[in-house]
């Protein structure tokens, strides 16, 4: 099951440092109040949440936002082009 707040080992992550973008400290406010909730979910909760978010409808709806998002990501260091590739695949982009 994918979890979105599980660090994994991956060598192929080029940030392989602290991610600054968990870390609370760096958090807006309302990103703060949005991860506090996520972690106090079950994991069912989080999983049929996650589900009803990445619906067919809304990942099309939203799918210039979704490509900006990566794109500045790629920028960033944060995801290199194979998972750009590989997320772009799994949402169906």
């Amino acid at each position: 099951m994918w979890n979105p707040f599980k660090k994994t080992g991956n060598s192929n992550n080029s940030n392989n440092d602290d991610d600054d973008s968990k870390d609370p400290n760096n958090m807006g406010f309302v990103q703060r109040l949005a991860m506090k909730k996520m972690m106090s979910m079950s994991p069912e909760q989080r999983e049929k949440m996650m589900k009803k978010v990445l619906t067919p409808e809304n990942i099309s709806k939203n799918k210039d936002k979704l490509m900006a998002a990566m794109e500045q990501m790629k920028a960033s260091g944060q995801m290199s082009a194979s998972q750009i590739e590989e997320a772009k695949r799994r949402l169906g982009l």
